[in-house]
């Protein structure tokens, strides 16, 4: 057998696609900064003009200085620019969640390249992204957005998030900061964090983006421990201070809400513009020195140091480019890969995957995540890919000709109506697909109107007259495909005005239920009323709402099927089971279930998706899952199936990478980043709902497998979990005797992979330490290293361990300490599997008394 020594994964030989080149335009850097203008040239009032926003996703321009506006954009799977419209497309990424279960910072590096080059193509500066805060409680509606439930882990896909998109000249934004790691009451609530808790858990990921030299952080809108973020001194110390943070600190949008307290703090940009608290009250405020003239100048130094690193002094304006979605071999082959990369088997009865693709005549690709692509979640970090590939079509383009490949969703799971498509619908006036969007102003007169692919309108067109239009309108000739009553739908607050052949279905006032700006301006209120119609007969609806901008503009119109018998449905998935050769079920979650805006009410599935699994699975024991979501379900069936396998949400190629792992082209190389419970109740920190406005993180350091860990239980499936197509032998560790206070230490991992296949393998380091003075977890993740190896190849890999996870934040001493003394080095596939041990001494004093157990 050869014996190979490695640090990182085996070099593969194999063309990689990769993203397109950054904008030559784009400044370089890793170049010096940009030296930042005279402030002389500006009076107090141009200058607090410039820390507050010039428009919703732009800051405002200051030729005096040759400063033109950064635009911003909402991320972090995808750059959508600054108008949201499904005519506007934009690449899908796979979620966040998905990039950090492949722990390959190296890819994430890709993805964040890719990114940058997008921003650049469509003339945006700034990304809003990557959201660092922690998946705390399984019921967290963002799951999709936010990397893992562990401090390290998170920060170092973070850090190589940032590095990606930097590279390209476009500034990453670290959000939220700090404790933002739920939706419920999110805009208010006041986490209740202690300062040792804060340091090691929630803020260590924002640190380690520092570190990586983030150009912009995110204040959060929630409140910590009595303070608005937005007016937070921890905008201060630790971050511009002791972190030594020399970037931009923008305000989440609207979390300004106050002008001294924030003027004071530490937060330099309020966004969006204008801003009734920022600008002018802010001049006013330094002019009776209630704020200092020199934090006002710290802020506008800070904005035009941003500048400098993304070209908006003296730099070409940014008017979005023209060209179309990137839709190379190279983009489509990255993204391809992430998702394959990112894929957890997290169980494999008789090793049932790969499928032989050459043993199959009839497949069953069963679901109702299989025929529709879910591929993101909810909120303003979706968009429009000019492409998807389903599940169900990327199965079928797999497989050879002649191999029967048939579907059946068996469930439905939609919350909210669906808006219409243009297969399905004709111009009232031109008769080709689409639809029509008209603006009016208060008198009813046309202002602007547009040629619609859909239903969805969710911003107002450019030339539409922002300030001025009263009403939008959206109609079309609707022709439906079956007999039935058809549900008729319309989306939006104010006055909703809904026709039918110019009949009056209705008229109603639809009030706002919350000022979420997720409920605003992506998923507002809607109403539905049945419409008889029959198969192939055509309609002309038309749907109206008033313009009201503080309750959004969103403007829908949907239309969804007769509903179908749900047994019947149930029976024809079983029946189509019985008969196939291999049964794949596509199960998950919708951006209906996983938002921005809430947290989830429950783990189940939602729509009967778990009867319909084991259903199935009776009918066809070989049934393959896929779980298609962005955060943890509960999987009652897993033992009853021969296989489940985590997809996230992939991205737009997600159904091809799918494909490459079901058929064996490519490896499941995903592993947990978060733990996934069997029961709900069982989840040690589920709780999202403030209670009287505070959500006190009462596990303290705890969270995730950490929690499990101190409860003494054991998830479903363990934080670092994933199986590949390999076997693994851990067959050593080594690790030094002794580490000096404030070093760190590399660990060396022997390993054979045993199994038929080539494999990589997530070697998992984690410490614990016996007998402490100081409370610490049971065990928690110190280093990570991935390895490559040939059937019945031995290797080795170094895993380096930072002085960091030695070491506990003293609040007394207000310093890193590290206690002198014995700690346990274990390595292994996961934390709850971790066959090797050796043990390493801290020496030397700790630089002050340690900390005592609370």
């Amino acid at each position: 057998m050869t014996d190979i020594r490695t640090t990182a994964d085996t070099a593969d030989t194999t063309p990689k696609p990769g993203p397109a080149a950054p904008d030559p335009a784009a400044p370089d850097p890793a170049a010096p900064d940009l030296a930042v203008p005279d402030l002389a040239a500006l009076d107090l009032d141009r200058k607090a003009a410039l820390v507050s926003g010039g428009g919703v996703f732009r800051t405002s321009a200051e030729p005096a200085l040759g400063l033109r506006p950064i635009i911003t954009s909402d991320g972090p799977v995808g750059v959508r620019g600054e108008r949201w419209d499904e005519s506007d497309t934009a690449l899908a990424l796979p979620s966040v969640t998905a990039m950090a279960a492949g722990w390959d910072e190296d890819l994430v590096r890709e993805l964040g390249a890719l990114l940058a080059a997008e921003a650049r193509r469509k003339g945006v500066d700034m990304l809003l992204a990557p959201t660092l805060n922690l998946h705390r409680s399984p019921l967290a509606g963002r799951h999709f957005e936010c990397f893992s439930e562990d401090p390290l882990l998170t920060g170092r896909i973070g850090a190589a998030y940032i590095e990606g998109v930097q590279s390209g000249g476009v500034a990453a934004t670290a959000k939220h900061y700090v404790a933002n790691d739920s939706e419920t009451e999110r805009l208010t609530l006041d986490a209740r964090v202690d300062e040792r808790t804060l340091r090691e858990v929630y803020l260590a990921p924002f640190e380690a983006a520092v570190r990586a030299g983030v150009w912009a952080v995110m204040s959060a809108y929630n409140r910590v421990n009595g303070e608005a973020m937005s007016e937070s001194p921890l905008l201060t110390e630790p971050l511009k201070g002791e972190w030594g943070f020399d970037g931009l600190v923008v305000s989440d949008w609207g979390a300004v809400r106050n002008t001294v307290p924030s003027g004071s703090a530490a937060v330099d940009l309020a966004m969006p513009g204008p801003n009734e608290h920022w600008a002018a009250a802010l001049a006013e405020a330094v002019r009776s020195g209630l704020v200092s003239e020199a934090a006002l100048d710290d802020k506008v130094r800070r904005l035009l140091r941003l500048a400098g690193r993304v070209g908006a002094l003296d730099g070409p304006a940014t008017d979005p480019s023209t060209a179309p979605t990137p839709d190379d071999d190279g983009t489509r082959g990255l993204l391809r890969r992430a998702a394959a990369a990112a894929a957890v088997l997290l169980h494999n009865r008789d090793a049932v995957l790969p499928l032989d693709a050459k043993a199959l005549r009839r497949v069953a690709v069963i679901g109702p995540n299989a025929a529709t692509a879910r591929v993101q979640g909810g909120g303003s970090a979706s968009v429009f890919p000019a492409s998807v590939v389903s599940p169900l079509e990327g199965i079928r383009a797999a497989l050879p000709d002649g191999v029967l490949v048939e579907h059946a969703a068996g469930v439905r799971t939609a919350l909210r109506p669906t808006p219409l498509e243009r297969a399905d619908c004709r111009h009232p006036e031109t008769a080709e697909p689409g639809l029509l969007a008209r603006y009016l102003d208060a008198d009813g007169r046309e202002l602007h109107r547009e040629h619609r692919p859909s239903g969805r309108v969710l911003e107002p067109a450019e030339g539409a007259g922002l300030d001025s239009f009263g009403a939008v309108e959206v109609s079309t000739v609707f022709r439906a495909p079956a007999a039935g009553r058809w549900r008729i739908g319309v989306v939006g607050l104010g006055r909703i005005v809904l026709e039918a052949d110019g009949a009056l279905l209705l008229d109603e006032y639809v009030p706002a239920e919350s000022d979420d700006p997720t409920y605003l301006h992506v998923s507002p209120s809607f109403r539905q009323v049945e419409l008889e119609l029959a198969a192939g007969q055509e309609v002309t609806l038309l749907a109206r709402r008033t313009a009201e901008p503080e309750h959004g503009r969103v403007l829908v119109l949907a239309a969804d099927p007769p509903v179908a018998a749900e047994a019947a449905e149930l029976a024809a998935a079983v029946e189509l089971a019985r008969g196939a050769d291999a049964v794949v079920v596509v199960v998950g979650t919708t951006d209906e279930h996983e938002s921005e805006g809430f947290d989830r009410s429950t783990l189940r599935l939602p729509g009967g998706q778990d009867a319909l699994v084991s259903a199935v699975a009776a009918a066809n024991p070989a049934t393959v899952v896929v779980v298609n979501t962005g955060g943890p379900v509960l999987l009652p069936w897993r033992e009853e199936v021969a296989a489940v396998l985590l997809g996230w949400f992939p991205g737009q190629e997600g159904g091809d990478g799918l494909a490459d792992v079901l058929f064996g082209r490519a490896e499941p190389g995903g592993r947990l980043p978060t733990s996934w419970p069997a029961e709900e109740r069982d989840a040690p920190v589920l709780d999202t709902t403030p209670q009287g406005g505070v959500l006190a993180y009462t596990e303290g350091l705890h969270i995730g497998y950490r929690g499990w860990l101190r409860a003494g239980q054991r998830p479903a499936y363990w934080f670092g979990h994933g199986l590949g197509y390999g076997a693994w032998e851990y067959l050593g560790l080594t690790a030094p005797g002794s580490v000096a206070q404030g070093a760190g230490f590399t660990v060396r991992v022997a390993l054979r992979n045993t199994g038929t296949r080539s494999s990589r393998e997530v070697v998992q380091v984690y410490l614990t330490r016996p007998g402490s003075e100081v409370e610490r977890p049971v065990r928690w993740l110190a280093g990570f290293a991935a390895v490559r190896a040939e059937p019945g190849q031995r290797v080795e890999v170094d895993v380096p361990v930072e002085a960091r996870a030695l070491q506990h934040w003293s609040v007394q001493d207000g310093r890193w300490l590290g206690e002198p003394g014995g700690f346990t080095v274990l390595a292994g596939p996961s934390s709850g599997e971790l066959p090797l041990t050796a043990a390493v001494r801290l020496t030397g004093p700790d630089g002050g008394r340690a900390a005592s157990r609370p």
